[in-house]
């Protein structure tokens, strides 16, 4: 069965109660299996005085569940994240005797506006979590060829190198040969497990630690790809058309430091080039980065900018 990976944004340590605690560090993996059915919570440790886990958090699920305890700047970049990453399937818990009419103005026109309200009970929601996991499927075709987004790479005693992290498309299987990219080095998949058991193959959603072969840890970083699918290309320029959130203040401009989020990466770079439409919300922009990013062409990046104050997340950028 697919895993699903849904993200509870909120307040710190909420999904603790709905499940089994897995790796900590900025971003927190919490594990929940009935059966077959597998859900990954993932949770942004770090956030909000660093904006990046939210983002990671977000970029690797499929869903979301936002806890809201009091209305606040918060409130706001988490719903803006959510919305411009296009997370369409949620839940909304209220605390605090907090109200639906008091939350609805602040997702009026987002995504959220198909969230279900739900009961702030950690055992309801644990069965709602499987339940949803138990209703998606894999994606029909499923390719051959697939690509990993690693989040973790760490040593492990009598193992060697391993990685964890999310399979973003297509299938991985046991003893693939796969290309790290960026940086185009190569290595073997020696083991697959998901949710602590050996598997020959994973498919998209499905999240992993894979034991390689030929890779040194101290190689890898959170943000690589591990790939079969040649088509994935590396830059150190995007391209593409920009939407900016209806509550930037301004025209993007040449010289604007941004930090883009594509899978696991968030990268640092500069917006090198602007063209505005009619409505500037609209552009088409050029932004050169400080390291190389893995891409598919069509893919869309999340511009942020760290400096921003109360609103960090800037908009998308479309990859050409």
């Amino acid at each position: 069965m697919p895993n699903l990976n849904i993200a509870v944004l909120g307040p710190h340590g909420y999904a603790k109660n709905i499940g089994k605690s897995g790796t900590e560090s900025d971003i927190t993996f919490i594990n929940l299996k009935k059966g077959e059915d597998t859900v990954t919570i993932i949770e942004p440790t770090r956030y909000p005085d660093r904006l990046a886990p939210l983002y990671y958090a977000v970029a690797m699920s499929d869903s979301a569940l936002l806890v809201i305890d009091s209305i606040t700047p918060m409130l706001g970049e988490m719903v803006i994240m959510l919305d411009v990453m296009g997370i369409t399937s949620g839940l909304i818990v209220l605390q605090n005797y907090l109200d639906k009419s008091q939350i609805a103005p602040l997702i009026r026109g987002t995504v959220l506006e198909g969230y279900d309200f739900v009961e702030d009970d950690p055992i309801l929601l644990r069965e709602r979590f499987l339940s949803m996991a138990a209703d998606i499927t894999y994606p029909v075709p499923t390719p051959e060829t697939g690509f990993v987004m690693i989040d973790h790479a760490f040593n492990v005693k009598g193992i060697g190198t391993v990685v964890l992290g999310s399979v973003e498309k297509g299938t991985i299987h046991q003893h693939d040969m796969v290309t790290v990219l960026p940086g185009g080095m190569t290595c073997q998949i020696r083991s697959i497990q998901k949710h602590d058991e050996d598997a020959k193959e994973a498919y998209q959603t499905d999240r992993v630690g894979l034991a390689l072969k030929n890779m040194p840890a101290e190689d890898l970083e959170r943000g690589m790809v591990l790939t079969t699918d040649s088509s994935i290309q590396v830059t150190s320029e995007v391209r593409g058309t920009a939407k900016v959130v209806r509550f930037w203040p301004e025209p993007l401009r040449e010289g604007l430091v941004v930090h883009i989020g594509l899978w696991t990466q968030f990268v640092n770079g500069k917006i090198t080039a602007v063209e505005n439409d009619a409505d500037w919300h609209t552009c088409s922009v050029v932004i050169e980065l400080e390291k190389e990013i893995a891409y598919l062409p069509g893919e869309k990046a999340v511009m942020h900018y760290l400096d921003g104050g109360k609103l960090r997340i800037v908009g998308s950028v479309m990859l050409e």
